[in-house]
């Protein structure tokens, strides 16, 4: 009897709650996802562009809407400050093989609803102010977090104004900074939790991540190095990072739950005899060690070079590419700066390569900006984080799959309109 009742108040909530949905959001668009590969999907990110949603919903109010995946609402976000990814996204927990998987979005036209979902991902920017300028220096001051950043011309590697000494972006998988000074290179921070972390970073020292924490640590040495997925150009067979600029400016676009992204704007960027303008995207989402890095460059720069620090114990890997593969250079070994396993790769669409090449310092891809623009990926994966890779072969098994995933994209499409 116990039993009978308690199957009967789980319908009743059930049912409740459905009408409750309908009763706060009155309208509904249905989404259809479809798995583009006979191999599972995991942590399968979903945009839906506003075009889309102006095209056919012109009522719909991003500030109260709500995603329904099965009889669960599940945590989304919309993204109004990032014109890449403008619109609403979502993660997808897992996609079987071919799979078409249907969505319900539900909104209310005119009424504003906040929700509160786990956050895992997070963007951030810290510096100091309260303090002064000597020379290079920034003395004095307390950290604030800020959105918008444009750079002194002062500010220097160690000029311990900038908290981590660049932005950060982070899921609840792995983290990552931008030294946003001459260097301009990415930096890994591996995490031992899934819990968001780089608000701690640098709080108790001013590098105090390079030493094992609680919560992780950062975990690849840079050096003169393009890091991993850093910005540089090969002229006359030198490669030169976006050391020399005339200013540069960074701001925190999107902060959300499921979805961050920060944007750098470099301008006057010297390369050879000749000045470039670029601006940086960088974005991640819940689920993922991926970051996307995409580029508009100015005045028609001949190659983009990006690439993965070299490392002794880490020979480098490749995988050429084709049309239904990515390519990638990567290296596994014993290289993070706790002389643990470290996976890292750069992967990138076949059609944009020049030439795979290297200096004294890194692995380099030399890739062709199409009409100014060009998109690339970069991942690392430490063994001490949860359910961390501990092998090369389990690294590169992994990248292969992300190769093939990202030249076969998920298909999304909103198949009907109701009252």
């Amino acid at each position: 009897m116990r039993n009978l009742i308690v199957v009967v108040v789980l319908i009743f909530t059930g049912n409740s709650m459905a009408q409750s949905l309908e009763q706060q959001y009155p309208k509904v668009l249905n989404v259809k996802v479809t798995n583009t590969l006979q191999t599972i999907r995991e942590q399968v990110f979903i945009a839906i562009s506003s075009t889309e949603l102006k095209k056919n919903y012109a009522d719909f109010n991003q500030d109260g809407f709500v995603v329904i995946d099965g009889d669960k609402e599940i945590p989304s976000q919309f993204n109004s400050k990032d014109s890449n990814d403008s619109g609403i996204v979502f993660v997808l927990e897992k996609l079987g093989p071919l799979e078409v998987h249907n969505v319900i979005v539900r909104y209310h036209p005119t009424k504003t609803i906040i929700h509160q979902y786990p956050k895992r991902t997070q963007a951030e920017l810290s510096h100091k102010t309260g303090g002064e300028w000597k020379n290079r220096e920034y003395i004095g001051g307390n950290f604030l977090n800020v959105e918008y950043l444009k750079v002194p011309p002062q500010h220097k590697d160690h000029s311990w104004f900038i908290r981590y000494e660049g932005p950060g972006w982070e899921s609840d998988k792995v983290g990552y900074r931008l030294y946003l000074d001459q260097r301009n290179a990415t930096d890994v921070f591996g995490k031992k939790s899934p819990d968001m972390i780089l608000q701690q970073v640098g709080q108790d020292g001013f590098d105090s991540y390079h030493n094992l924490q609680s919560w992780g640590m950062d975990v690849m040495k840079v050096g003169k190095s393009l890091g991993i997925g850093s910005i540089g150009s090969v002229v006359n067979g030198s490669t030169t990072r976006v050391e020399f600029t005339d200013s540069v400016n960074s701001r925190i676009v999107e902060n959300g739950d499921v979805y961050s992204s920060i944007l750098t704007n470099y301008y006057g960027w010297k390369v050879g005899d000749k000045k470039h303008d670029v601006n940086s995207r960088l974005s991640i989402h819940a689920g993922t060690r991926i970051t996307q890095q995409l580029l508009t460059v100015s005045n028609n720069l001949e190659n983009i070079a990006t690439g993965i620090v070299k490392d002794k114990t880490a020979p480098v890997l490749t995988g050429k590419g084709d049309a239904h593969l990515f390519g990638f250079i990567a290296t596994y070994g014993k290289q993070s700066l706790n002389a643990d396993g470290l996976g890292l790769a750069v992967l990138y669409n076949p059609k944009d390569v020049i030439a795979l090449t290297e200096d004294e310092n890194s692995h380099i891809v030399k890739l062709k900006p199409d009409q100014g623009k060009i998109i690339y990926y970069f991942l690392s994966a430490w063994e001490k984080e949860p359910g961390g890779i501990k092998d090369e072969q389990q690294f590169m098994d992994y990248v292969n799959s992300v190769a093939l995933e990202l030249a076969n994209p998920v298909g999304v499409e909103v198949v009907s309109k109701r009252k």
